[in-house]
């Protein structure tokens, strides 16, 4: 049951790479449950999720084969609207995505219904947090009665462990339910459960498909850190969770990389969602950087679009922006420009790393640049640290 399936390398979005072991009998028995009732996979369905084979969607995706279910697969850059023609022209049926093509789909004023004859039923996104306004775009530009469902996970467990459930509503910006089997909580420091309140994700039971192992990592010693430090014998992800009255799930963000300022603290997707709903800015990486005296520096990097500058207007209009949908204590000490935000090959932005390099931590143990798409982003970052 145990013995070795595969080695996956976590995305490195927290510093180097994981490389976790799975077992053959745990990914087996998640792949049957989440595929048939929780992805609902058919006999007639196409199913697609973009993704790289370095990422865990693809050994997710290949598990749709455990149904009748067709797969489809797609080599080749995403930008632009290639990824709704394939739609169109395979007719895909559930159509497999991240957060972050959703938003630049929106950004990009881009209409996938348009001039195509789109056979999806379902749409997934997983990879960050989707705001409620991608939730609302899927519905008008994909389809009113398009199934959205919104998954968090992790390549530790090759899975997701709250999602999508076809048989329950779908709340804008709430992931649907907790998956079978996985006994998700929100707990605050104390290792009290929380309802309504955002707190540490943690499995408070076994999953089959949690990692048997991590590959040289003889005496288990960087397996216990990851997961059992903070509570032992309970596995904490990383992230900040709220399961909510009715129990959905909404997810903030990685909880090492939170904003604390002046003790309220906020998931820096709630930041982005702000940031990013001005139509200069198509990207943005925020920090909060712990400093010896006084408050924390938060420094707000953005991309911006094609004809735009950073001048005083644009960063007086970001701060207000964040001052009105977060709070006035979470706008950014400095803005600054840059060509790109660091990513790893699964798309996932180096909030982590680049926030121990402005601590500075040596680049080379706070990320692996074979884990990223755009390393020579992060070296940005890296100079910017040393001035």
């Amino acid at each position: 049951f145990d013995h070795p399936l595969w080695v996956l390398y976590s995305s490195g979005t927290t510093g180097l790479p994981k490389p976790i072991v799975h077992g053959h009998g745990g990914i087996l028995l998640e792949q049957v449950k989440k595929m048939h009732l929780h992805v609902d996979a058919q006999a007639g369905d196409r199913v697609f999720w973009f993704t790289t084979t370095g990422w865990m969607m693809w050994n997710f995706l290949v598990g749709v084969l455990v149904t009748e279910a067709s797969i489809v697969l797609f080599d080749g850059n995403p930008a632009g609207e290639v990824l709704w023609d394939l739609a169109d022209e395979a007719r895909i049926t559930t159509f497999g995505t991240s957060a972050a093509f959703i938003a630049a789909s929106m950004k990009e004023g881009i209409e996938p219904a348009a001039g195509r004859d789109l056979a999806i039923e379902a749409v997934g996104s997983t990879g960050s947090p989707l705001s409620p306004e991608g939730f609302q775009w899927i519905y008008d530009h994909v389809g009113a009665d398009t199934w959205l469902f919104s998954t968090s996970g992790g390549t530790d467990v090759c899975t997701a462990f709250v999602g999508g459930v076809p048989t329950l509503p779908v709340y804008r910006g709430e992931l649907q339910a907790r998956s079978l089997g996985a006994d998700v909580q929100a707990w605050d420091e104390l290792g009290n459960a929380l309802i309504g309140e955002v707190g540490e994700l943690v499995i408070t039971k076994p999953m089959p498909s949690m990692p048997v192992f991590f590959w040289g990592d003889p005496d288990g010693e960087r397996y216990r850190s990851s997961y059992f430090e903070m509570y032992p014998g309970v596995w904490r992800h990383g992230d900040w969770i709220e399961i909510t009255e009715r129990g959905t799930a909404i997810i903030y963000g990685r909880s090492d990389s939170t904003i604390n300022r002046g003790g309220v603290r906020m998931g820096t997707s709630e930041i982005y969602r702000a940031v990013l709903s001005l139509d200069e800015i198509v990207d943005a990486l925020v920090v909060d950087v712990p400093r010896e005296e006084g408050e924390n520096w938060m420094p707000l990097f953005v991309v911006l679009r094609e004809g735009s500058t950073l001048d005083e207007e644009l960063t007086k209009a970001i701060a207000k922006r964040v001052r009105e949908d977060c709070s006035p204590r979470h706008v950014p000490n400095e803005v600054h420009a840059v060509a790109e935000i660091p990513r790893t090959l699964s798309g996932k932005a180096l909030e982590v790393p680049v926030k121990r390099v402005l601590m500075g931590q040596d680049p080379e143990k706070a990320a692996s640049r074979e884990s990223l798409a755009n390393p020579e982003a992060f070296d940005w970052f890296v100079d910017f640290a040393r001035r």
